[in-house]
């Protein structure tokens, strides 16, 4: 069964792919949950250097999880939770998929079975 969805196989490997390194997701958390905030307020909050976090959010921006906007000489980086909405979409419809496979499951378990 092929699954339609409205984002292409490539837009789907590079949000998940974003969302697998554990920095990016305490990105976007950061962004979702307060105001944005420029690269450089990021790279302040975390132990690693300012190009590797620009990298990070370069990598969330190419995955639709962020935007970034000029701000005078900064870059201010904002989340998007329509992108992340949709990979809850996803998951929520393979869940389905899944808690469908079980319950067939678990009907055809409960049968009694007649010794032959």
């Amino acid at each position: 069964m092929v699954v339609r969805h409205p984002l292409s196989d490539a837009d789907l490997d590079r949000l998940f792919r974003a969302l697998a390194d554990a920095t990016r997701r305490d990105i976007v958390a950061r962004l979702l949950a307060g105001e944005p905030m420029s690269v450089s307020a990021l790279a302040a909050r975390y132990n690693m250097s300012f190009a590797a976090v620009q990298k990070h959010v370069a990598a969330l921006e190419a995955a639709g999880l962020v935007t970034k906007q000029p701000h005078g000489r900064e870059r201010i980086v904002r989340g998007n939770p329509d992108r992340i909405g949709r990979a809850r979409e996803l998951l929520a419809h393979f869940e389905g998929l899944w808690r469908a496979r079980f319950s067939q499951l678990d009907a055809v378990l409960a049968e009694p079975t007649t010794p032959e």
